[in-house]
């Protein structure tokens, strides 16, 4: 007969190696981690599943996000044109997309009692506009599926033993059979990763903004208007990559942000994503060319104003505009371009005439550095693509080890595109260990 003190101890040992032995680790509490986890569980039940996160809460960057709303994802509803908002990733997110995208996004929070509203812009928000409302979904469903969140434990070190990982943290040792790494973009645990045969795409910032001092723009903060841009090289050619692509694919119409320190808004935001690696590389001096008139080019822009010149030749250029463009900006254009803004429509030479269409439509303007967008943390970077299984997100290097979320080389124009990603990496990670 064993004694009882032995089967005590026996018992703790079994207990201790089970606590630290688990089916699934998910190193990082952040929403891709989250999904993920959520959706292992409802699939297999049965499985013991742990998040590690190295902070004392989790979910932060959920918390933050969209101005404490959280921007879940963005009304784009074809795989295909989803897939064009990702400056990096875009190719890769094809075939995902096609399993989860916005549409499933959006049943499967409000099957879980998180409603959910889109904005004009497209943004997608709970109608809650409140991010804790998310938290919540999360916390609540790990809580009913026995996921367990162990927090402070920052991740040390990965290894490779035999048919599991071992883990270490820094306060605790684990094992596991499947591993998902969805830490962000954290330059860490890439390092850790190139120990294990990986490479990464070293990380520089996206999603800032522009600043620009000139006196065009000087008393004009807060000024919003639709505009197009596009970014220009030293030489004011546009900016292209080495294979001559166009940095900022024609620089679409959208709304521009006048501020103290420069531009901002959607249009600027989505040239920085774009641009992130090249504008790094320039030390983030360059230069931006301005369409305010986005529905008119060069020559019809110049129409318009030889037909005014006859319609209102005695009115002040600077009092009466043409163009749906705020008064503000348009008298400021017009002493860029012909000095005195109380000059008579009739008085304006030719040549004045295009001066100010070229101000009009191809203003050039000379950015010196960045600016981070609110709490917006997004930066391109991250484990090479090419060495991801885009059907499973699972290792191509190393099976049973995967990957969901900003860890990838992957990152998108807007917070709901990068949520997107972080939604569809979790889902399919999920259904390929559930399936396996």
């Amino acid at each position: 007969m064993i004694p009882l003190g032995t089967r005590v101890s026996q018992f703790w040992g079994k207990l201790y190696l089970w606590l630290m032995n688990y089916d699934v680790l998910i190193v990082g509490g952040g929403a891709a981690g989250f999904f993920a986890a959520i959706n292992i569980a409802e699939r297999k039940p049965g499985l013991h599943i742990a998040i590690l996160e190295r902070g004392a809460t989790c979910l932060e960057k959920v918390r933050i996000s969209g101005g404490g709303r959280c921007n879940v994802t963005h009304a784009e509803f074809l795989p295909q044109p989803l897939s064009t908002n990702y400056p990096r990733g875009e190719k890769e997110l094809l075939g995902p997309f096609n399993r989860f995208m916005t549409g499933d996004t959006m049943a499967w929070f409000e099957d879980r009692g998180v409603p959910l509203k889109i904005e004009d812009d497209g943004r997608v928000f709970p109608t809650s506009d409140d991010s804790q409302t998310v938290i919540n979904c999360f916390e609540e469903a790990a809580r009913n599926y026995g996921i367990e969140i162990l927090l402070k434990h920052a991740l040390k070190n990965i290894t490779k033993n035999n048919a599991h990982w071992d883990l270490s943290t820094s306060s605790g040792d684990f094992t596991a059979q499947k591993v998902i790494l969805a830490t962000g973009s954290n330059p860490k645990i890439w390092k850790l990763l190139s120990a294990l045969g990986h490479s990464y795409v070293p990380p520089v910032p996206s999603l800032f903004t522009f600043n620009c001092k000139d006196n065009r723009i000087a008393d004009l903060p807060g000024l919003a208007t639709v505009v197009e841009v596009q970014l220009l090289d030293a030489t004011e050619n546009v900016f292209k990559k080495e294979h001559s692509q166009r940095v900022d694919r024609g620089g679409l119409p959208a709304p521009l942000l006048i501020t103290h320190w420069g531009f901002s808004g959607p249009a600027i935001l989505k040239l920085s994503a774009w641009g992130a690696h090249e504008l790094e590389q320039v030390g983030y001096q360059f230069k931006i060319a301005i369409n305010w008139l986005p529905e008119h080019n060069p020559d019809s822009a110049l129409n318009t104003i030889e037909t005014f010149k006859v319609k209102l030749a005695r009115q002040q250029v600077g009092s009466t505009s043409p163009f749906d463009i705020p008064k503000r900006l348009w008298q400021n254009l017009v002493t860029a371009a012909i000095v005195d803004k109380n000059r008579r429509w009739a008085d304006l030479t030719r040549q004045e005439m295009i001066d100010l269409t070229q101000e009009l439509t191809h203003s050039i303007f000379s950015i010196s550095g960045k600016s981070t967008f609110k709490e917006e943390f997004v930066t391109a970077g991250g484990i090479d693509l090419k060495e991801v299984d885009f059907k499973t997100f699972e290792s191509k290097i190393h099976p049973s080890l995967y990957f969901a979320g900003e860890i990838l080389n992957i990152d998108a124009i807007t917070g709901g595109f990068n949520f997107q990603n972080a939604w569809t990496g979790g889902f399919i990670v999920a259904e390929a260990i559930a399936n396996h």
